[in-house]
């Protein structure tokens, strides 16, 4: 089964900073019908101004990872961490027992990223951040993964689930599959471009909600990048 929620029906949130649409229940967002996929609990696509700031403030029990899309957004947190993630990198914080941060947008420019959270299979765990630059070509035709919990997954930041967080990059035309064995599911949203999957179009910025289905097929009506979370 495939269900498709463009953009415009997504939660919703604007202030002077920053532009959220949010796919799952969050903050003042709630719909019972949408509280998540298994592990993954929240997919927020951001838009923060030059000079928006999520001040510093607490998560625990969680793992956040972070795409991001345009622009680049600096970190800061109470374990003495800092840094910087560019477009088309990706940012894990693994919340643990608990972590205060501050995610600000130091650009001239205006930032965009995905925020996906996915619930960890341990509480308690030892909180961590880590951010990690991967080449533009590895994602050119196939789902590279990301950030993932699954052993198979060499060269992916660690989370502790057993999900994975994968993008690509495709060509006008172009086709990738994947499998989804042993009733796992999936959510994607195309990041830029419209695509299709299984035969059912997808509009740029829409949520892809996949269950029932052996393997996806993900069809670029033009050039697309594409984010993928693969859950049990």
């Amino acid at each position: 089964m495939i269900t498709v929620t463009k953009l415009a029906d997504l939660g919703h949130f604007k202030n002077d900073w920053l532009e959220a649409r949010y796919h799952f229940s969050f903050a003042g967002y709630q719909d019972p019908a949408r509280l998540g996929i298994g592990a993954l609990r929240v997919w927020n696509d951001d838009t923060i101004q030059p000079g928006g700031s999520f001040e510093p403030h607490g998560h625990r029990d969680m793992e956040i990872i972070t795409y991001m899309r345009r622009g680049a957004i600096t970190h800061e947190d109470s374990l003495g961490n800092k840094g910087i993630t560019r477009a088309g990198d990706v940012q894990v914080m693994s919340a643990g027992t608990g972590i205060r941060h501050a995610e600000r947008n130091l650009e001239p420019g205006i930032t965009t990223l995905f925020q996906i959270w996915i619930v960890p299979a341990t509480r308690n765990l030892t909180p961590r951040w880590e951010t990690r630059e991967f080449p533009k070509d590895s994602r050119a035709g196939r789902l590279h993964p990301l950030a993932s919990g699954r052993v198979a997954d060499a060269g992916a930041i660690a989370i502790h689930q057993d999900a994975a967080v994968l993008g690509a990059t495709l060509k006008a035309g172009e086709t990738l599959q994947h499998p989804l064995p042993g009733g796992r599911r999936a959510y994607l949203v195309a990041a830029r471009g419209n695509i299709s999957v299984n035969g059912v179009a997808a509009p740029e910025r829409a949520g892809v909600a996949v269950a029932s289905e052996d393997a996806i097929t993900i069809a670029a009506i033009g050039a697309a990048e594409v984010v993928l979370v693969d859950v049990a």
